[in-house]
């Protein structure tokens, strides 16, 4: 930008207030900044105008729509993005169930902080009662077939969204706790068999991944063995992601095996507790590496913490 406005010094830049704050922070400079407010316009000729609509924390306290009249294009920014580039530029050219697992992700991992703020602000643009056409994003594809489905797909994912899932994800030192996850799952399916179960070894998966298996789980189960008193740096580094979610209306449980002296279920705990999660009992924990007692254990813990 600094590029840009070096050679057009005196060019208006239409922006939020807050748009005006972040930019000079970033920047350092004093640009001919515009502040627009929800409801101001801009004329762009050929009879045509930007209707502005400000949306803050969708994800940016500076962010806007941007709604251009006779081609009924609403230009979102982040909202109804996706982390995804494709060379064929409109969603009804790209593989639809690639694009959904992309649009879900992106919001799991980045909007689901900000739901309420989310479904107040698609009210106030449907209240507008506006055609929609096109809608095109900050980044991620242009969606020019039905494109307001990914607006009822915000909505419904701003709704303490869940699927009959449960995820459970751990990592391991020796083992041990691997194959109580193991256990786990097969107790799960003993009890349901319709449960969609997914495994994830946190050190070995893409933690943008893992977040939107917690997201898309009405349970989460994580274990960790119980490594100088605390947990594995894998699983202490995903649960202060996951608390920053502000996740609602999903069940927890901790798991794992120890050798000396066995905090890590009680600190998984306590942390699963701070980010929001229902615990479902205590937890279970096997000595050293665990025997079919400690295996059976396992396969029962829907008994013993009610998950389903």
């Amino acid at each position: 930008m600094p590029e840009l406005m070096a050679r057009i010094p005196d060019v208006p830049i239409y922006c939020t207030a807050n748009g005006v704050k972040s930019l000079k922070g970033r920047y350092h400079q004093d640009w001919n900044f515009v502040t627009v407010k929800t409801g101001d316009t801009l004329d762009v000729g050929n009879g045509k105008q930007f209707i502005f609509i400000e949306a803050p924390m969708l994800h940016w306290p500076d962010s806007m729509f941007a709604y251009l009249t006779g081609d009924a294009v609403l230009f979102s920014n982040d909202a109804f993005g996706q982390h995804y580039a494709s060379e064929n530029l409109f969603n009804d050219l790209v593989d639809q169930n690639e694009l959904y697992e992309e649009a879900i992700k992106y919001y799991a991992n980045i909007l689901t902080p900000f739901s309420s703020f989310v479904t107040r602000k698609i009210n106030e643009v449907l209240s507008l009662n506006v055609p929609v056409d096109i809608i095109a994003t900050s980044h991620g594809v242009i969606r020019r077939e039905d494109p307001t489905q990914i607006v009822t797909k915000y909505l419904e994912w701003a709704d303490s969204y869940q699927e009959n899932r449960i995820a459970l994800i751990y990592d391991t030192m020796w083992n041990g706790t691997r194959r109580m996850a193991e256990a786990i799952t097969e107790g799960i399916h003993a009890v349901d068999d319709s449960v969609d179960v997914r495994l994830f070894k946190m050190s070995e998966r893409d933690k943008n991944d893992v977040v939107t298996g917690i997201f898309k789980s009405k349970a989460v189960l994580f274990g960790s063995p119980t490594v100088n008193k605390g947990i594995l740096t894998a699983m202490a580094a995903l649960i202060e992601e996951v608390k920053g979610l502000k996740l609602t209306n999903k069940k927890a449980a901790a798991f794992g095996c120890y050798g000396w002296s066995g905090e890590s279920v009680s600190i998984l705990n306590t942390q699963l507790k701070e980010a929001g999660f229902e615990l479902a009992g205590d937890g279970i924990k096997a000595l050293w590496n665990p025997d079919d007692k400690s295996l059976e254990a396992a396969r029962g813990t829907e008994r013993s913490l009610p998950l389903l």
